[in-house]
């Protein structure tokens, strides 16, 4: 099925203050070549890279494993990138018209029911992912204990980060409540918010690189960059929506005192 706490991927879920403002918050045949790949700094934030920066040798080295026109290759991209399309769909047409809330008869069963869809999204996208490195070639370099327990060490990094981030948000917080109209009050500013912006996005991205690099997969370690640009575009696409809605909020409290 892939990486557990992977699925745990969806949309960054913020804190606010009213008063303060937004605070970020803080997923076979042997190759014709070998290559090494270094894990990223994942305590800096991945959404830090610059990715016009990136080693395209490296780049090149992976394609060189990877066939991208295989079937399971083709269904983890698709997944990967559908799923930050659905729920922010979903979520700006419920924040527009209010018929998920009136469907479902209130604004927290509707979140609920959406969230369970987004788990079982990110569920199927796991699934795809481990099928489309199993499918493909490993990378002898990486298939050694040493790469091994790396990719162990991201998986239980991510996970702190992904189950973390769920604990200090609650389940609406976690999963677009916001867009319900269940707003937070505060600032959340507990671990790991207070260490790492958009924890839930690069916790996630952090059980993909742990996963494929426990693997030796080249196909892995594309998937996972796939994953890392979709989160960056998903965040600079979210951030000023949500910036929005707690500015309106804030305007109407406002004006009733």
């Amino acid at each position: 099925m892939g990486p557990v706490l992977a699925v745990g991927g969806c949309r960054e879920a913020r804190a606010w203050s009213l008063q303060g403002g937004p605070r970020p918050m803080g997923p076979g045949r042997a190759g014709p070549m070998r290559s090494s790949v270094a894990a990223p700094d994942c305590c800096g934030g991945l959404g830090n890279l610059d990715f016009r920066k990136a080693d395209l040798c490296v780049m090149t080295r992976l394609l060189g494993y990877v066939d991208p026109s295989e079937p399971h290759f083709v269904a983890a991209v698709l997944t990967i990138a559908f799923n930050p399309l659905f729920w922010n769909v979903v979520a700006r047409w419920e924040h527009k018209t209010r018929k998920l809330s009136r469907a479902f008869g209130s604004p927290h069963l509707a979140c609920y029911t959406l969230g369970g869809a987004i788990l079982l999204l990110n569920v199927l996208r796991s699934h795809c992912f481990t099928q489309a490195m199993l499918s493909q070639a490993r990378m002898q370099s990486l298939d050694n204990p040493l790469a091994y327990r790396v990719g162990l060490a991201l998986l239980g990094v991510g996970g702190v980060f992904v189950l973390s981030s769920f604990l200090a948000l609650g389940f609406t917080g976690t999963f677009l409540g916001d867009y319900f109209g269940i707003l937070k009050e505060a600032r959340v500013t507990t671990f790991p918010f207070s260490i790492l912006d958009n924890p839930m996005y690069w916790g996630s991205t952090a059980n993909y690189l742990g996963w494929a690099i426990m693997h030796a997969s080249p196909a892995g370690l594309l998937l996972t960059t796939v994953v890392a640009l979709i989160y960056t575009v998903a965040i600079l696409y979210e951030e000023p929506f949500t910036a929005e809605i707690y500015r309106q909020k804030a305007s109407q409290a406002h004006k009733r005192s």
